[in-house]
């Protein structure tokens, strides 16, 4: 065995030879412990997967339209939608990278190591990576992204990731406006994360933890250059393959090819983004008139609509991607447990799926918990059960229901026609539900204030790390203002264990806590679709949905 090899491995082939694990979790767990795609599968026995076309077979030139939402990008560090991600992610790049089969590889990093106990890892950066503007990317360039993210002041949700293994929550020593102790965030040890050398960071946590290498390829881990402290857009410098030459919040962004580009690619010579608007039936006008060769999303009702245009090619793949009412468990009703126990048993799950999403997805059980997720529990399933509801909401003092707003919005319209019946279902246990679609400019402006509204959640390819990002007491994207200590201890937990089945008996417990005490109503899981030109060669769906535009080309 290599004697830098992280002494699991071993176990893993055993495991698989055995047939107690799958290839795909041998794969998963083998590179996450740094070990090369290319070497697992061949520790696996199994081909690699087949590769995109070689460069020198993919067509050269050309433009590339996509439609999609171009919202305000403050600080690449903490963007908060896919869409926003998206813009950035042609400019700069992340330090690793999370393929569709959910294997993670190396990026910008040429490979990394892991102590043992999960608490060490050696991340060694590539050093053939150019910046556009000429100088080589280094180790100083990295720790510069890794400490600014865990900078409460920044806003990353970065944080919510890192906490429990790299930063740590202190009290400020004064008091909010009820009388508790304000807390924030900081490293916790000066060297944290370290410098080796001008190519070596490493990464030494107070405690294990498995998914580095997946939060490194989370939404806003990006590598800026620090010489632009954060600020992004025209003529940003990057690694990526292109150059930012227009952006205009609502209307689109327009890229041109970096020649000089370190990495494969791109093929095409200019990309861009177009703003289509929150009309569903814009993005349809739009492929049908050619003014677009794709969209970022589009949802089954769209799909139906174009699935025949002789032009247009439909791409699907089963995602983690899903939406949650949720709900602030500090605001008026929802305070009492029994009224978020109650809302969950109201819901017909087959209904909405069938409304809403015209089939394409599969019930959820409310712990934001996939069972395509490695560490998913079975626990016992519950349906909707009307008298339970009224039962629960009577024991908690609303015998006759309740009136509350819901804000949601407009597109994609998959999300306002699921809020819609919903609310349809809320009103069978009395509870009247106002909706409020905001236009979308002023949905993201309020998603993590407002105490109830419906939000789509992307895809992770670990339920811890959602669980972190979304429900860990203080995280930057926990828009339910969820905090409960037990649950925050067995995420930390879980996250330290290496092996799925034991990660599962402790899923298991914050599963049930979610059911018990979460603060989301989840419905479904969502398989997630979207339509391209035919003339669009290289392109895959990649089910966290982001766009890799130096993969693609088109035919002429």
């Amino acid at each position: 065995m290599d004697k830098k090899q992280h002494p699991y491995i071993p176990t893993l082939v055993d495991e698989l030879s055995r047939g107690e694990i799958g290839r795909r979790d041998f794969l998963r767990k083998a590179t996450l412990l740094g070990v090369s795609a290319a070497a697992a599968y061949s520790l696996a026995g199994i081909p690699s997967p087949a590769r995109a076309a070689p460069a020198g077979d993919m067509p050269k030139g050309g433009n590339l339209r996509i439609g999609m939402r171009c919202m305000e990008i403050k600080d690449p560090h903490a963007v908060d939608f896919a869409e926003r991600s998206n813009v950035v992610r042609q400019v700069c790049e992340y330090l690793t990278f999370t393929d569709s089969r959910n294997i993670t590889h190396p990026y910008l990093l040429e490979k990394w190591e892991v102590s043992e106990d999960l608490k060490t890892w050696t991340l060694h950066v590539r050093k053939d990576v150019k910046w556009r503007k000429g100088r080589s990317l280094t180790a100083d360039d990295v720790v510069w992204n890794l400490k600014r993210v865990c900078d409460p002041a920044v806003g990353s949700s970065m944080l919510g990731l890192f906490t429990g293994y790299l930063v740590q929550e202190y009290e400020t020593g004064e008091k909010d406006d009820k009388g508790n102790p304000k807390k924030s965030s900081k490293l916790w040890a000066d060297n944290a994360i370290e410098k080796v050398d001008d190519y070596t960071v490493r990464l030494n946590a107070f405690a294990p933890q498995i998914a580095v290498p997946e939060h490194l390829f989370h939404y806003p881990m990006f590598i800026l250059d620090p010489q632009e402290n954060g600020a992004f857009g025209p003529g940003a410098n990057g690694t990526g393959p292109f150059e930012l030459t227009e952006y205009t919040v609502g209307k689109g962004a327009k890229y041109k090819a970096r020649p000089d580009y370190w990495g494969t690619g791109p093929y095409l010579d200019t990309f861009e983004y177009v703003d289509l608007g929150d009309n569903p039936g814009a993005g349809i006008a739009a492929m049908a008139s050619k003014q677009v060769d794709g969209l970022s999303e589009a949802d089954a009702v769209q799909v139906n609509a174009m699935k025949n245009f002789p032009h247009v090619a439909v791409h699907k793949v089963e995602t983690t991607q899903t939406v949650v009412a949720r709900m602030h468990p500090d605001a008026g009703p929802f305070k009492d447990k029994r009224v978020r126990q109650a809302m969950r048993y109201a819901i017909d799950r087959e209904k909405v799926i069938q409304t809403s999403l015209l089939g394409a997805g599969t019930p959820a059980e409310d712990h934001h918990v996939a069972p395509s997720h490695p560490e998913y529990a079975v626990l016992p399933k519950y349906g909707r059960d009307i008298t339970k509801a009224k039962k629960l909401l009577a024991e908690a003092g609303y015998p006759n229901g309740f009136e509350f707003d819901m804000v949601t919005r407009p597109d994609p319209i998959w999300e306002l026609n699921t809020a819609q019946v919903l609310a349809q279902q809320f009103a069978d246990i009395g509870v009247k539900i106002n909706l409020k679609a905001l236009p979308s400019a002023q949905y993201w402006e309020v998603w993590t204030s407002v105490p109830f509204s419906l939000t789509a959640w992307g895809h992770r390819p670990l339920a811890i790390m959602t669980l972190s990002l979304a429900y860990r007491s203080n995280a930057a994207w926990n828009e339910s203002h969820y905090s409960n200590p037990e649950f925050d201890q067995l995420l930390t937990q879980a996250e330290g264990i290496l092996d799925p089945k034991e990660r599962s008996k402790v899923m298991a417990k914050i599963e049930a806590i979610m059911q018990d005490d979460g603060p989301i109503v989840q419905p479904f899981w969502r398989v997630f679709s979207t339509v391209m030109d035919k003339k669009v060669k290289g392109f895959e769906l990649h089910p966290s949905q982001y766009i890799f535009a130096h993969q693609y080309a088109v035919a002429v």
